[in-house]
């Protein structure tokens, strides 16, 4: 699955060595997000989208998709002001935040590299990426033969070759795999 996180971050909160999920040690993303849960100050959610409907509507969708999804559960569980929301990259929200009953002050603002600049965008990140992690690991159990607690379903070489040893199960991306075996017939 794609994940999506959505944090709230009071202007109060102050970091050190706060980084995106991809520039930190599965340890160090374990600690930000054990940090996250146990202060008060933080409230976040987490939306999955499934390989299916990454599938039928494309990585990019699914990602805002989730992204939209874990925004709305944020701003209904925890109805708190907000004076800005940012998203990273090519996110957006695939609802109007108004509706979640923000005023129409609230700045949303998509920035380039969020996840490097903005210290909610870091830690929705590491959110999204250790919820993503334990869920894959969890499907190690139930596939053990693509060896998902090693490579958390990431396009290794090791998880292509079981890929190709054992075929496709029901959680991979069809589409994901459909540009591999392209590649691979080139080469």
């Amino acid at each position: 699955p794609v994940a999506g996180a959505a944090v709230f971050l009071p202007t109060t909160c102050r970091f050190k060595n706060l980084k995106d999920s991809k520039k930190l040690s599965p340890k160090k993303r374990e600690e930000w997000f054990k940090y996250a849960r146990q202060n008060r100050q933080i409230f976040y959610a987490v939306s999955l989208v499934s390989p299916r409907v990454i599938d039928k509507v494309n990585i990019t969708e699914a990602a805002n998709l989730a992204a939209t999804r874990a925004f709305l559960k944020l701003a209904t569980k925890y109805p708190i002001p907000v004076t800005r929301i940012y998203l990273d990259g090519g996110l957006f929200l695939k609802t109007d935040p108004f509706v979640a009953g923000y005023s129409s002050a609230t700045k949303i603002q998509t920035l380039v590299r969020g996840d490097e600049r903005i210290n909610a965008v870091k830690l929705a990140s590491i959110v999204a990426k250790v919820k993503r992690d334990r869920l894959v690991v969890r499907y190690h159990k139930k596939y053990p033969k693509y060896g998902f607690k090693n490579h958390k379903g990431y396009g290794t070489k090791n998880h292509f070759s079981a890929i190709e040893k054992y075929g496709v199960s029901k959680i991979h991306r069809l589409t994901f795999l459909i540009k591999f075996f392209k590649q691979a017939q080139k080469s």
